[in-house]
């Protein structure tokens, strides 16, 4: 080869090593710009995905993935920030396991790096969490976590919640491309999540007119209070997602409420309960007509006072049937399950609704009653009033005529069966008279019933004991106790209250009170010392006596826990 074939091959090779280049520049370039539009074909797929679901923790859990996918992470992450707006409400993962979220334990509540996404809600991207000063750390079991992309997540101008994204496969940084795709994302996702609550807000509704709707022709239909109580609690509980319902309604005579209805956990134990308007949590939503809420009942003084209830049990709301202006009829209290989210103003505001109208509903039923009770009453003034002026003025005069005809029978026996005759209409117009005067009596002029009397003597009991007795009645007591056995009753009770002051030394005292199967039992057990051995046993004799002249008994053991149980019962007359 010569010296001028060299150059000149060198300068052939030089141009085609320029234009591999070039090629390879140009492949790199499509590849990129196929990987883009790849992208942003799966970002408009999610896009499409996220607005379609109308169900917000379905839409939720899809925005999660999505998420996960379009900037390859490995772990993802959303969560919803709480009503206060300084704490997470809600998590919703994606590629942890159950058994690992298990052994983590709690959710986050939004501190360390979660919560510095809620002060300060812009997109934050890290390439080692553990380095940021706000970094708390990571609790036992939970997976190793080091790059890290937050996005807040806004729904009309408030912030919902934010997205966290970790640990992007193959170990890579995440980049400025993918905080604009996850940015882009969560835009689309506060308008999913706005329709979603928008529907599901609508639904609601519906389902509380249909209840409202429903409870309004029962009460038309002539049904009795005690099922449309439990109605009302029902579907109380059911569109507000509550573990427990308690309707509470006012007793006669007494400033006390008695738990009417209760539905779900420890419901028997609930039922017949007996709360002061002064001190309870339901008593200040009677009296104020308005509703009064309660962050965890099971730690609230003015619920879980005495006995041990409401265990398992957290966030509660007490809400007025009725108002200040059209009366106040009771009392409806539901209680969601422990670390349940708190009963908020949008779900409290159409739970007012329901028991305005319900209370209406009530009203209109009382006074189709009471309109029903005046015609009886119109209906039984008539028939005395024929019966005075018609049957009673016949028998009279065939009284009279009798006894003149009797002056001129001269047989002895026939004389004798005429006086008879005028004696048994003499009696037969007593009997009409006594009739006439039962249809035209009235009644509520027997004083107080057996329930406010029962509230009467625990309240006054209170002053001497030191505490306030718990106090749970149930069964038919003002309309199935004749008045001699109501009245051994409250002088049994007032007997066994004041032996607790005197000798138990206790600081607890519960009453329940029944009447069903054919029998009246009170019970009332203590956690004092017991009954000393020798002690006097006068007043026991005497309640002992009492039970026994009604053909019932005294039983006295031990409680369970300490102290003393007394059980009291005496069978009911039949009919």
């Amino acid at each position: 080869m010569t010296g001028a074939e060299e150059p000149r091959e060198a300068r052939v090779r030089l141009p085609q090593l320029r234009l591999d280049e070039l090629l390879e520049e140009l492949q790199a370039r499509l590849d990129a710009a196929r990987g883009t539009r790849d992208r942003v074909r799966s970002l408009l797929e999610a896009v499409l995905s996220v607005g379609r679901e109308l169900d917000l923790e379905q839409a939720l859990h899809g925005i999660v993935e999505a998420a996960a996918v379009l900037v390859d992470a490995e772990y993802a992450a959303l969560g919803v920030i709480g009503p206060d707006g300084t704490r997470l409400s809600a998590f919703h993962t994606v590629g942890v396991g159950e058994d690992v979220i298990a052994g983590i334990g709690h959710f986050p509540e939004g501190h360390g790096i979660l919560g510095e996404l809620i002060r300060h809600p812009e997109p934050l991207r890290l390439a080692k969490l553990s380095e940021h000063p706000a970094s708390y750390g990571f609790p036992p079991n939970h997976p190793p976590m080091n790059t890290f992309l937050g996005v807040p997540i806004r729904v009309r101008e408030q912030v919902f919640g934010n997205l966290y994204l970790t640990e992007k496969r193959g170990g890579a940084q995440f980049d400025e491309e993918d905080v604009s795709v996850t940015s882009t994302l969560a835009v689309a996702a506060g308008v999913a999540i706005d329709n979603a609550r928008l529907y599901e807000e609508s639904r609601l509704r519906e389902r509380w007119l249909r209840a409202t709707a429903e409870i309004t022709h029962r009460l038309m239909s002539g049904v009795g209070r005690g099922e449309v109580l439990g109605l009302i609690a029902a579907r109380a509980r059911e569109n507000t997602g509550a573990a427990l319902a308690l309707v509470a309604m006012p007793m006669e005579d007494t400033d006390a409420l008695a738990v009417e209805l209760a539905l779900g956990p420890d419901a028997d134990t609930l039922r017949g309960l007996v709360l002061p308007v002064d001190a309870s949590l339901i008593g200040e939503a009677f009296s104020t007509a308005a509703p009064v809420t309660s962050p965890d009942v099971s730690r609230d003084e003015r619920l879980s006072a005495g006995p041990r209830r409401f265990t398992g049990l957290g966030p509660a709301v007490a809400v007025p049937v009725g108002t200040r202006e059209n009366r106040v009829r009771g009392v409806v209290l539901l209680v969601r399950e422990a670390g349940g989210t708190v009963f908020t103003g949008k779900e409290i505001e159409p739970l007012l609704g329901f028991a305005a109208q319900a209370s209406v509903a009530m009203e209109l039923a009382e006074r189709r009653q009471d309109a029903e009770e005046v015609a009886v009453l119109k209906d039984r003034d008539r028939i005395a009033r024929d019966l005075h002026d018609l049957a009673i003025q016949r028998l009279f005069a065939t009284g009279m005529t009798l006894q003149s005809a009797g002056r001129f029978i001269d047989h002895p026996e026939a004389s004798e069966r005429v006086v008879r005759a005028v004696d048994d209409l003499d009696e037969t117009i007593k009997i009409i008279r006594s009739t006439i005067f039962g249809l035209r009596s009235r009644e509520g002029s027997g004083g107080a019933g057996l329930r406010a009397r029962i509230v009467r003597i625990a309240g006054e009991a209170a002053p001497v004991l030191g505490f306030a007795p718990s106090v749970r009645m149930e069964g038919l007591l003002d309309t199935n106790v004749p008045r001699e056995i109501a009245d051994h009753v409250v002088a049994v009770l007032s007997e066994a209250l004041t032996n607790i002051a005197r000798h138990a030394r206790a600081d607890r005292a519960d009453i329940a009170l029944t009447a069903d199967s054919g029998e009246v039992r009170l019970t009332v057990a203590d956690n004092g010392v017991g009954v000393p051995a020798g002690g006097r046993r006068s007043g026991l004799r005497n309640m002992a006596e009492r039970a026994r002249q009604s053909g019932g008994e005294l039983e006295l053991d031990e409680a369970a826990g300490g102290g003393t149980r007394l059980v009291w019962w005496v069978p009911l007359p039949p009919g």
